[in-house]
């Protein structure tokens, strides 16, 4: 092995490094009508009619550095930033009408008609050390009957309302949205 950090690649027989599993998934829960994250959460929408399970997407590059970069103190609070956190005020969750194939160098959603909504609520996170939950992560966004009235083919976690930084894309076909429904996604983001 050479002194180059670039020659620091994990193979099966090098016990040195450690795998970690990024387990994201998508929570798509479809109600009929206008109804707010308050009315949803107090039962006054009733249950979903569909509730559909996304599991997997990929870590884009330009996520990855965001998570690095944070990590080592160099992230901001400012809006529209590439090191914006994904914060309450920040993080967005964004579905797209695009079937392009998701690529770690992508930016954005890749779709003609695409809708970036800000999270409901602060971002849920369990500070801890020593259960499941305390690596896991999870943000919250309700389309109402006026937003995201289109395919949705596609979907990624933002830090930003435009610009900023993509964490993540999956391409999966969850169906189209009209104006006669609500759709709340969660976005769970799990490392083990």
């Amino acid at each position: 092995m050479s002194g180059s950090a670039d020659a620091l690649e994990p193979t099966t027989t090098n016990a040195a490094f450690d795998s970690v599993h990024w387990a994201p998934r998508l929570t798509l829960r479809k109600y009929r009508g206008d109804w707010t994250p308050e009315q949803i959460a107090s039962g006054e929408s009733g249950a979903p009619y569909e509730v559909q399970e996304v599991d997997g997407n990929l870590l884009t590059y330009g996520g990855a550095s965001l998570l690095w970069e944070c990590l080592i103190g160099n992230g901001t609070a400012t809006a529209a930033q590439a090191l914006t956190y994904l914060s309450t005020a920040q993080a967005r969750i964004g579905v797209g009408n695009s079937s392009t194939a998701a690529a770690a160098t992508q930016t954005d959603l890749q779709g003609g008609s695409k809708t970036r909504k800000a999270i409901d609520a602060a971002p849920t996170h369990t500070d801890g050390t020593g259960a499941s939950s305390n690596a896991q992560v999870q943000f919250v966004a309700t389309f109402t009957t006026s937003d995201a009235n289109h395919a949705w083919e596609e979907w990624g976690l933002f830090n930003a309302s435009t610009g900023g930084r993509m964490l993540n894309r999956k391409v999966q076909s969850m169906g189209t949205k009209t104006v006669s429904d609500t759709w709340q996604a969660t976005v769970t983001l799990a490392a083990s």
